[in-house]
């Protein structure tokens, strides 16, 4: 049936792009498919392990619609909310026996993160707490991998297998010379020493300052990495260290030896054992189970009520609203995935604000920052929002630069150990193509009424008068960064100079200094914000951006579809989608001044 409906789909889709027409009618037979297979019953037969493939793609904020019956087998879309609730709610599940986990992390936003997979971490750790044993199966094994299998009370690696940990690494890509052999110019202005966003298209390596403040980061982010495993795995932080630095890549014998896995078998005998401990012994059946998607559909808490749905027991208009603010802050209006639009947003806050059903509203901010002039004014939603409803701050992997600006005013601010934040600086970037366009044969030329009138040139070098005007303009921004930073947090001005400076925190050390009130994830804070709007044990939860329609994911969808074997392989689409990924980033810098408060171009930890 599976294959029918995929084929079915498939010739939908080609008659659509070949006839131009038909797509009202493609999306209502889609529609009636995808309401057949919704009618199709999920049941969870006593004795089943809740199987949990960290191939899903983890999400903060709920996923658009998933189209399953395509064909193509991209991996399953998660909210990490949905996760970390069907993991408690299977704790308490009768018909739950365990949890077995397989497959690797997928490298998708920040959801795939550090600190999100901290929370998947404590969720996997509260239910193996409860006395149903957690099993893991791995075979090529990375650091995030590992991080989550390791809370396992059995740990199995294949023979040929291994764990790749050898630590953490950031390794940006420099721009300076290859613009330098292309003409085009680069003038820059920014406050904060640390505030190294810049760097790439002015330098050729790191400085001094951006180095000392990834060292530490990366430190901060591998110690608790380490603490973890090690509490888990019954050993020292030590220990485990000694292991990674005489192995780095870690063989499965030695893995045994070292008791970072229990055992070592292949994946054949694991499932047998599975199948034997869960009473099926019939050749072509596997062992009882459920998908962890599936089993979010009937979930059931400790109260009888569906867990993974949005929903609590509540009375009735009481909510709490979380809002998820993910990607760059961008200025104007956008749905885009990956972008926090100011008017899109600040819309959404206002209308909260004034809603006396919503009683509290907890910012759940995965964000790098991006235009100052966008974060200042979701600020001011959140400022107007706070002065009649609590506003509570949950950070996720990232929450820096214009990330931390939107938080800056929330009434408690939480985050994990991992989070990456602070980034308190302010820059701005000029480009021109003077050179560029003399090397083909094109000159510019202009006339003005005033002095400034072609600032914005891209067809020459801004001269000192107008870098002085920029530079002006950068400092006021980071005088009201750090104003903002020193009254939302209770803070000194002075002090607030003196760890600002453009620098990156990791959450551990943001809470020593003040910028963060509290270590812990998503549901923390919601719990938090319910406590102090008054709501106890019973009010509703609502999520901001709603899930899109049927209709609205099928037209975004059919503009996204790209045939499998068009997709770029290996180390030359390793390096393409790297400078796409930059590409899509430098697309983001819309505001208005050309002011950012933004990370550094490229963080990623690996």
């Amino acid at each position: 049936m599976k294959q029918f409906f995929s084929s079915l789909f498939g010739s939908l889709v080609a008659l659509c792009v070949f006839f131009g027409g038909g797509l009202l009618l493609l999306i209502g037979v889609i529609g009636a498919i995808v309401a057949m297979s919704h009618n199709k019953t999920v049941t969870v037969e006593p004795g089943s392990y809740l199987v949990f493939d960290l191939s899903a793609r983890i999400t903060d904020a709920p996923p658009a619609y998933d189209f399953h019956l395509t064909g193509e087998k991209r991996n399953e879309a998660l909210q990490l909310r949905t996760v970390t609730r069907a993991l408690r709610a299977a704790a308490k599940d009768s018909r739950i026996a365990g949890v077995f986990l397989k497959g690797d992390v997928s490298e998708f936003g920040g959801g795939a993160g550090y600190a999100a997979l901290k929370e998947i971490h404590q969720a996997l750790a509260d239910f193996k707490a409860s006395g149903k044993p957690v099993k893991a199966y791995l075979s090529f094994a990375s650091t995030k991998d590992y991080y989550l299998a390791s809370v396992a009370d059995e740990v199995v690696l294949d023979p040929y297998g291994m764990i790749v940990m050898p630590g953490l690494a950031s390794e940006p890509m420099f721009y300076a010379g290859a613009l330098e052999r292309f003409g085009i110019g680069v003038q820059v202005t920014r406050v904060g020493k640390y505030k190294s966003y810049v760097e790439p298209f002015v330098r050729k390596d790191m400085s001094p300052e951006s180095r000392e403040q990834l060292q530490k980061l990366l430190g901060d982010i591998w110690g608790d990495l380490v603490g973890d495993i090690a509490k888990a795995r019954g050993l020292t932080p030590a220990k485990v260290q000694q292991t990674v630095d005489a192995e780095g890549i870690v063989r499965a014998e030695a893995a045994k030896t070292a008791k970072l896995v229990d055992r070592v078998a292949y994946r054949d005998e694991v499932i047998q054992e599975m199948k034997k401990a869960t009473g099926r012994n019939r050749a072509k059946e596997t062992f009882k189970q459920i998908g962890l998607s599936e089993y979010t559909r009937v979930a059931k808490d400790g109260n009888g009520d569906i867990a993974t749905d949005g929903v609590q027991p509540a009375v009735q208009g009481e909510r709490l609203a979380i809002v998820y603010a993910e990607g760059s802050i961008v200025d104007g209006e956008s749905d885009e995935a990956g972008e926090i639009a100011s008017l899109t947003l600040s819309r959404e806050l206002r209308r909260l604000r004034q809603d006396d059903d919503v009683k509290a509203v907890v910012l759940r901010v995965n964000s790098p920052g991006g235009s100052a002039t966008a974060a200042e004014a979701i600020q001011r939603e959140l400022r107007l929002m706070r002065k009649v409803k609590p506003v509570i701050i949950s950070m996720g992997t990232y929450a820096a630069s214009g990330g931390y600006w939107i938080s800056a005013y929330g009434d408690r601010i939480f985050a994990e150990p991992t989070t990456i934040t602070g980034s308190i600086g302010v820059f701005g970037m000029q480009f021109d193509v003077k050179k560029l366009a003399n090397d083909f044969g094109f000159t510019f030329d202009s006339v003005k009424t005033g002095k400034f009138a072609d600032t914005f040139t891209i067809a020459r070098p801004k001269t000192e008068e107008e870098m002085a005007m920029f530079q002006r303009m950068v400092d006021w921004i980071y005088g009201e960064f750090v104003a903002k930073v020193a009254e939302g947090r209770h803070l000194k001005p002075d002090f607030v100079q003196e760890i600002a400076q453009g620098r990156v925190w990791s959450g551990v050390e943001a809470k020593k200094l003040g910028l963060v009130d509290e270590i812990g994830g998503l549901d923390k804070a919601i719990a938090y914000a319910a406590g102090k709007a008054g709501l106890g044990g019973h009010y509703r939860v609502s999520e901001y951006p709603r899930k899109k329609d049927f209709a609205e994911a099928m037209q975004e969808a059919l503009g996204k579809i790209v045939p499998s074997n068009a997709r770029a392989t290996g180390v030359t689409a390793q390096i393409s989608q790297r400078i796409e990924a930059e590409l899509k980033t430098l697309r983001c810098f819309n505001d208005p001044a050309g002011i950012y408060t933004r990370l550094p171009l490229e963080i990623v930890i690996r």
